[in-house]
């Protein structure tokens, strides 16, 4: 129990990476926040469908998982509804926050708890396979959490706030570590259920948030930029298969 919430610990404080941003001109900043939207997208869409969907066919895909994946897609769709109700509707300033900047927290709170689960679960069978886990996680959370910080930053969020969020965030892996070592054996039913509504979460958020935040920035330099950044994100992601 001890070294899975010190593993967990560790994996949050991965979240506060945005940190290495701070030493940069917010002019120059701001010039690349649209690619680490580009790059946090392809992140995101590979992590779904090179990650979360083989894991679920690993446990055996049945019609239940594919209308978890869609129950996430909608779960989202009515969350962003939501937050549009109580939205004003006006353009980004300094004082205003845009939806995907909120959807995006939700989609990295339930992605944090699923990590926590795989922690917890792991430790569980052996301190081995808890730690192993553990690194595994932690790099695939920094490039995660790289995208992350910027889709917070170009939503709207001052640095200070998408740091202090994005940690918040990070302790929904706390949780999840500390829910599988206290129900055990039911660990395998949650993950069952939460690692095909993350994917759903991911691909709504992909697809419908931040993608089309790049189609605003038209110019054959920036469009190779995105998409230069976007395979990036995935290959980053696919590359820890080989660590898996």
């Amino acid at each position: 129990m001890i070294y899975a919430l010190i593993s967990v610990f560790a994996v949050s404080l991965v979240s506060f990476i945005g940190l290495l941003t701070v030493s940069i001109n917010i002019d120059r900043l701001k010039s690349i926040i649209i690619y680490l939207i580009s790059f946090s997208a392809g992140a995101l869409l590979a992590d779904a469908f090179l990650h979360l969907i083989p894991e679920i066919s690993e446990q055996g895909l049945s019609a239940y998982s594919s209308i978890i994946i869609l129950a996430g897609i909608l779960g989202s769709f009515l969350i962003e509804k939501i937050i549009n109700w109580r939205h004003c509707h006006l353009p980004i300033t300094k004082t205003h926050v845009h939806s995907f900047a909120y959807m995006n927290l939700v989609g990295d709170s339930v992605h944090n708890f699923i990590d926590g689960l795989i922690i917890g679960a792991s430790f569980l069978v052996s301190n081995t396979l808890g730690f192993a886990s553990t690194i595994a996680i932690i790099f695939h959370e920094i490039p995660q959490e790289i995208g992350d910080f910027g889709v917070l930053i170009h939503g709207g969020f001052k640095v200070r706030k998408a740091l202090m969020y994005n940690f918040l965030t990070a302790i929904f892996a706390i949780f999840g570590t500390m829910v599988a070592l206290l129900i055990g054996g039911y660990t395998q039913d949650l993950t069952s259920f939460f690692i095909p509504f993350a994917a759903g979460n991911f691909i709504y958020i992909a697809c419908s948030d931040l993608i089309p935040e790049l189609h605003k920035e038209c110019s054959k330099k920036i469009t190779f930029g995105q998409t230069v950044t976007f395979v990036f994100g995935v290959l980053i992601i696919a590359s820890l298969l080989l660590l898996e």
